[in-house]
Formats: C-alpha cells, sequence, structure tokens
C-alpha cells in the first residue's frame, strides 16, 4: 500500500516523498488510518518494521488542528533512552518539515537549564525519557495538562528497565481525555496488563508473531571456550574482511576490554554504554555509521534502537541475560529488506542462556564449529548473573538530574544494581538502482 492511500495530508506526503519512500511498511498500513480516527492502539512489531513513523505521521496530522489560546504541549512520547528520543525528536522533525510544529527532546546527561528554556518558550511535542521528564513534573517546570496524545515507545524495554512507576507517575499528570498508543517489541502479559490499565477500548496491530527475529537474519552460534572469544572474533573479522561490525558485551567493563583488545589487533574499534557520555556515544555512532571505525563494541544499551544503513554484521561476544535482548540485539541488521547475519560465540557458561533463547525462537539456532577451536570440554560451567531489574522497581536514573534551589542542574547519581539503557538511532531504507522502494521510520 502507497502512502497516498492512508489518508495523510499533502504537506505529510510531500515530506515522506522528500526522503525517498513510497509504500507503507505493514504496521504504516494497519496503525496510521487507526491513529488518524482517533483510536487508542496495542501495536506490537519487531524492530525494524517502521514503527515510529506509524505514530509520528498521524500525531503529526492531527496536531495540524490549531488549539485555542498560547501554544502547549499537546503530545507526549515516552522513549525508554535518550538515543530513542533524538531518533523520534529527527523523524518529528523531518516529516514535519512542512508543519508549524515545534518539538523538543527531553531527556538526562545534558544540563537541564536549556530544556526548561524550551519549554517557557512553548512546544507542541515532547519526546522525553521518564526520569528526567519526571524530574521537570516535580520542580513544577512543565504542564502536561493539555496533552492530546500519549504515547508509549518500546513499553517493553520500560518494564525491563524498572520504569513502570516513573510511568505512572508522569500518567497522573496527564488529562483524562487523550488518546493513547503503545507501541512494543514483544506483547508478554505484563504488557497486556499495562496496556489494559493505560488503553480505552484499544485497537490491536500485530504485524510480526511475538518475539520472532527478521526473517533475513542469518543467525549462527559458534561454540567456543571463553578465553578464546576475542581470537576468534578478530580471525572471523579479519578473515571474512567485515567492515563494519557491532558486537554486544553484557558489561561496560567488558566493552571497553574487548575494544581495547581488538584495537590492539589493528582493528579499528570503539565501545558504547551507559558509562559514556553523551557526545561520546553520539561521537561514536557517528564515526561507525561513516566507517571511520570497523567495530563498535556496545551493551544493551544500544540493542533497541542503533538503526545503520545495511548493517552486516551482529555479533554477540556474550549472550544476554535476558532472552528477549537477543532478539533486540540481532534486529539491528537485516533492515528495511536488507540481508545480515548474527553470530553468537557462546562458551560453556552460557548453554542455558542459549537454551532459553532458543526456547523463546521456537527453534534450534545452527552451530558451526570453526576449526581450530574446539571445545575444551574439561571445562566447567561457571555462574552467570542473570538478574535484571525488578518490575516495578526505582529505575537506574543516569540520565535524570534535578535542579537545585536557584543553582544550575545537577546530575542524578546512578542507582547500583540497575542495568544501562538502550538506544535508537535513523531508519534505513532507500531506493537503490535495483528500484527496490524505500520503508519510512
Amino acid at each position: 500500500m502507497l502512502f497516498n492511500q492512508l489518508g495523510l495530508s499533502a504537506e505529510l506526503l510531500r515530506a515522506v516523498e522528500e526522503q525517498g519512500y513510497s509504500v507503507a511498511t505493514p504496521i504504516q498500513q494497519k496503525a496510521i488510518p487507526l491513529v488518524l480516527e482517533g483510536k487508542d492502539v496495542l501495536a506490537g512489531a519487531q524492530t525494524g518494521t517502521g514503527k515510529t513513523a506509524a505514530f509520528v505521521l498521524p500525531m503529526l496530522q492531527k496536531l495540524q488542528k490549531k488549539s485555542d489560546g498560547p501554544r502547549r504541549i499537546r503530545a507526549l512520547i515516552l522513549t525508554p533512552t535518550r538515543e530513542l528520543a533524538a531518533q523520534v525528536h529527527q523523524s518529528v522533525q523531518t516529516y514535519g518539515a512542512h508543519h508549524p510544529v515545534r518539538a523538543m527532546e527531553i531527556y538526562g546527561g545534558v544540563s537541564a537549564r536549556p530544556q526548561i528554556s524550551k519549554i517557557q518558550r512553548g512546544v507542541d511535542v515532547v519526546i522525553a525519557t521518564p526520569g528526567r521528564l519526571l524530574d521537570h513534573v516535580r520542580q513544577g517546570n512543565i504542564n502536561l495538562s493539555g496533552v492530546e496524545m500519549f504515547v508509549l515507545d518500546e513499553a517493553d524495554r520500560m518494564l525491563d528497565m524498572g520504569f513502570i512507576r516513573d510511568i505512572k507517575q508522569i500518567i497522573k499528570q496527564l488529562p483524562a481525555k487523550r488518546q493513547n498508543l503503545l507501541f512494543s517489541a514483544t506483547c508478554s502479559q505484563e504488557i497486556r496488563e499495562l496496556a489494559n490499565g493505560l488503553l480505552n477500548n484499544p485497537m490491536e496491530v500485530q504485524v510480526a508473531a511475538p518475539n520472532s527475529t527478521a526473517d533475513r537474519v542469518e543467525q549462527l552460534v559458534m561454540p567456543v571456550d571463553k578465553d578464546r572469544k576475542r581470537e576468534l572474533l578478530s580471525e572471523q573479522i579479519g578473515k571474512g574482511n567485515w567492515r563494519q561490525v557491532l558486537v554486544f558485551t553484557r558489561t561496560k567493563h567488558g566493552a571497553n576490554r574487548l575494544a581495547k583488545q581488538l584495537n590492539g589487533d589493528g582493528i579499528e574499534t570503539l565501545a558504547i554504554h551507559g558509562g559514556k557520555g553523551q557526545g561520546a556515544r553520539t561521537k561514536a555512532l557517528s564515526d561507525f555509521k561513516a566507517g571511520k571505525i570497523r567495530v563498535l563494541v556496545a551493551t544493551d544499551i544500544a540493542a533497541r534502537g542503533l538503526d545503520i544503513d545495511k548493517l552486516p554484521h551482529v555479533v554477540n561476544y556474550e549472550l544476554p541475560n535476558v532472552a528477549e535482548d537477543y532478539v533486540h540485539r540481532i534486529g539491528r541488521t537485516a533492515r528495511a529488506g536488507h540481508d545480515g547475519t548474527a553470530i553468537s560465540l557462546v562458551c560453556v557458561d552460557e548453554l542455558k542462556l542459549l537454551k532459553d533463547i532458543e526456547k523463546l525462537l521456537g527453534q534450534d539456532i545452527k552451530k558451526e564449529f570453526v576449526a581450530g577451536y574446539d571445545v575444551d570440554k574439561r571445562i566447567k560451567a561457571e555462574p552467570i548473573n542473570r538478574g535484571k531489574p525488578p518490575r516495578g522497581a526505582a529505575p537506574r536514573r543516569e540520565n535524570s538530574s534535578a535542579q537545585k534551589p536557584g543553582g544550575a542542574a545537577r546530575r542524578s547519581k546512578p542507582r547500583p544494581g540497575k542495568n544501562a539503557r538502550g538506544t535508537q538511532g535513523k531508519r534505513p531504507g532507500g531506493q537503490n538502482k535495483a528500484g527496490q522502494q524505500r520503508r519510512a521510520s
């Protein structure tokens, strides 16, 4: 189905066309008309399906109708991470190029003062992470009583990161009469319970089986001893002449260590994780996209939303503690019709994690034994910390800050024991020489 068949305005269609898009993805085909009708929507879609445009486009069209009185916040989009907030904000700017709509990001890790200034000047759309937004609410910096549309993006990730309390506090600030949209890569029982308390007679949209992985991702498991993983990874990168590789580790210390080792092997590498400042994270991602570095090592802060055109390889250097995060990690490749390969280097410690992932997928992942890397069966498995933030627990507030009375913003100290946050980048897609049609994000 073409975008011009979805009931979008001429201004929006012009912006979509300027990005080279013409055919809507399944989630866009199903969700956009429902949102335009004013329905509450529960949407389940795997990563890389173009869900951002599925709510941004109809939201912008509904905001075309001017409200009475001074400018106020009419749409609120909550995201789990600052990277995802930045990506959604970019989409609002891109598709709103011919709309007089003001949008802003609100997230931690940066000074609160510029955000306060923008709020005071008046905005229509706010894209925010829960922690920093709640800080502004508590300090009386922001008024959400005029919100007409509320979007909860990456809802499953929100639950995983322990944001449920913050979300409920924010919802209390919203007017009772509003349109609600909930987007999630997975639709677990907990997501449905959240939807039941948030949505009013929702229309449900599913464009893929729950917890499914992209059809075009080739998945491989390479069994290897833990102390030989780095050696095997370096060899695969060199032998296969991999030019762009996203590698996942479980911890930021592990990411830093692996990046240092790969650089020692002569492979240009940078690490990205929650311990890095926003500027360093943005630059690392930019250099990776531009081909200035060959390998980007990331924690699960990057599992949601890193959008890199035609990313060919994702490597799980360490399997995630949570099986669902495997789906989000490998969803960074094979996007917008491109092929990709996801390789997991699995040692004896991770066999239970692998079994959990295969159970989630409903299939075994193909094993490829690499010559010269025979697994030493004498090595016994060691325990892995499989913990994650309990449901309803207070989240880590590394991205939140509070304003000292009459003074500059201070950054809240991270609470111990919480996971780092994820990311979101720009959707890929393009009209290539073979005539493939682009998908909007």
